[in-house]
């Protein structure tokens, strides 16, 4: 008897397809961070990148397919530092180590201000487009795991008692957001809450 046959695998995109999506993404990253994502067109991005709207629609189904990733890529980005983080820190005492990953969630940089209003922007878009409220939640559900996975895998200690990894990410995230929507546009008053928002956290996780 002839053993089974492994399942071919999957063919590699040509490597000018990734070229071709990794412009469009760098224009469009442009254009949004600049105009927002509602005054951005597929047009003005095509343009942007030094492209057709084929070889746009040869990488994304439609602009929202485009932004996702755009989260998606920023999201990894983020995770990827809390992983160092958590290596980093594994000697250090719970609320130690509590505090700094508040402070790496709350920390934004001068240059991600924009993201952070584009998030903002999307999600209230999202919320009265029913199938882009879905794939929003998709997303949330996927970064929501990815922090529960580091929680219970480098970080067991800073679950509250009663409370699972998942929750605990959950609520953390959702407290992230609002505080960055409210301290995007700097000042005092911004950086009070962002201090305030830093102690109470860290109480919850450490």
């Amino acid at each position: 008897m002839n053993p089974p046959q492994a399942e071919p695998a999957a063919p590699r995109p040509p490597r000018r397809r990734v070229h071709t999506r990794a412009r469009i993404l760098a224009a469009a990253a442009g254009l949004f961070l600049t105009d927002g994502y509602a005054r951005t067109s597929i047009e003005d991005i095509c343009a942007a990148a030094g492209y057709t709207r084929g070889a746009f629609y040869s990488s994304f189904a439609a602009k929202e397919d485009l932004l996702l990733a755009l989260f998606d890529e920023q999201a990894a980005g983020r995770m990827a530092e809390l992983e160092r983080l958590a290596a980093a820190c594994e000697e250090l005492a719970p609320q130690e180590r509590a505090r700094r990953l508040v402070e790496a969630l709350l920390r934004v940089e001068p240059e991600e201000t924009g993201w952070i209003l584009l998030f903002l922007e999307f999600r209230l878009l999202a919320a009265r487009t029913p199938g882009l409220a879905d794939r929003v939640a998709r997303h949330d559900r996927a970064v929501t795991a990815a922090l529960a996975g580091l929680l219970e895998r480098a970080m067991p200690g800073l679950v509250p008692p009663g409370a699972a990894a998942g929750q605990a990410a959950e609520v953390v995230l959702a407290a992230r957001e609002g505080v960055l929507a409210r301290t995007a546009a700097g000042g005092p008053a911004a950086k009070q809450l962002l201090d305030a928002a830093t102690a109470v956290l860290t109480g919850l996780l450490g």
